[in-house]
């Protein structure tokens, strides 16, 4: 059952996407009198993304505000991504895609939570201020894919590459959303140092494969996103820096899940790998 934060979030981040449905609609219909491209499309969002802003800010109170207001960014976030692919250029609809990737993925993590482990749930489980360097990563990111859109354009209309990034996004989105359910209430997005009651080693579904299924997950998300963008330099510093960001947290993880549960912990291990390339965590020599 979704708590109601999470009933919350989806009222907001649909209503957001809503706008869409109405946007295609209308043109569909024919109801403007002249075409309307992306800078007139994108500049309707804005409008409704305000007004939603408003009435937000009316109806609801401080907390359940600070809930909304990220719900509905992500929303017309997502729908600008959208209105990308399908009215800008072919250079720029990778980006549009890109864009969709990014405001599913910050709010299915904050859906995730509310759905299976609602007490922790809080603003931050969107994980939009996740850390400086992985905003720094985006913008990045960012500036390559325009600085290559300027200067060599062709690069970013290679509809395969399109595709294979699409499909590692998605994997890692399903991977890591299964993590999340199978863990439940023992999944955080914080690492906990100290054992909670109720806190349990969870070695089935997903787990029963792989340790860390949620680091797997994300690991080639992130690595994906960079595949959709044609970005070559940040592919290669996304793989480089994902890896050693998860070979680091997986093995401080480790350190605590070993002091949690022992030697049923240390059995998990010897049976089960990360799921990580050339990451083997913390090992317990004997």
């Amino acid at each position: 059952m979704l708590c109601y934060e999470g009933k919350l979030s989806l009222y907001c981040f649909s209503s957001a996407v809503f706008c869409l449905v109405l946007l295609l609609v209308f043109f569909d219909l024919g109801v403007f009198s002249e075409p309307i491209e992306f800078w007139g499309r994108a500049s309707l969002l804005g409008i409704y993304y305000l007004a939603l802003n408003v009435v937000i800010r009316l109806k609801f109170a401080s907390k359940d505000y600070q809930v909304a207001v990220r719900a509905t960014f992500l929303g017309a976030v997502f729908t600008l991504g959208v209105i990308i692919f399908q009215s800008c250029d072919e250079k720029y609809k990778s980006f549009g895609i890109y864009t969709a990737l990014m405001a599913g993925f910050h709010y299915s993590e904050y859906l995730g939570i509310a759905f299976c482990n609602p007490k922790t749930l809080s603003p931050d489980s969107f994980i939009l201020n996740h850390s400086i360097h992985y905003a720094l990563a985006a913008a990045a990111s960012w500036v390559e894919f325009f600085v290559e859109v300027h200067y060599f354009p062709e690069m970013k209309t290679h509809r395969i590459l399109w595709l294979i990034g699409l499909s590692l996004c998605l994997t890692g989105e399903v991977l890591r959303k299964l993590a999340m359910i199978t863990a439940s209430k023992n999944f955080s997005h914080i690492v906990q140092f100290e054992r909670h009651q109720g806190h349990e080693l969870v070695t089935t579904g997903v787990y029963s494969l792989m340790r860390h299924p949620s680091y797997v997950g994300w690991f080639w998300w992130s690595i994906g996103t960079q595949v959709v963008l044609d970005n070559p330099v940040c592919f290669v510093i996304y793989t480089i820096a994902s890896w050693k960001f998860f070979h680091d947290r997986i093995f401080m993880e480790e350190i605590t899940l070993l002091n949690f549960f022992g030697e049923d912990y240390y059995k998990y291990q010897q049976r089960v790998p990360t799921g990580l390339p050339f990451i083997r965590g913390f090992k317990v020599e004997l």
